[in-house]
């Protein structure tokens, strides 16, 4: 996992991984801030998910080192003003 990206663990077919990337973006996120892992196409990696985050669902998302959860934990950090400020916190020195 790098500690200057964000870490998405999402699926091909999942609608929420596509809205937390939508909501990432809306943020001025670029893509190539964004590390996505398909673990629909790497077991290994859907292990290490679910190691980590002790969750079955995706998408599972780390902002730097810190998990921030599924997409409803994203919607409610950023209805609580509080995503902005955890994603400034990670790319102020870019």
């Amino acid at each position: 996992m790098n500690s200057k990206k964000i870490t998405f663990y999402a699926t091909h077919v999942c609608p929420y991984c596509l809205l937390a990337d939508q909501l990432l973006k809306s943020q001025g996120i670029s893509a190539d801030q964004i590390d996505k892992i398909y673990i629909d196409e790497n077991t290994i990696a859907r292990q290490e998910m679910m190691k980590i985050t002790q969750r079955r669902t995706v998408p599972q998302i780390f902002i730097g080192p810190t998990h921030v959860g599924g997409y409803d934990d994203l919607v409610n950090l950023h209805k609580k003003h509080l995503l902005q400020p955890l994603l400034n916190s990670l790319f102020s020195n870019n």
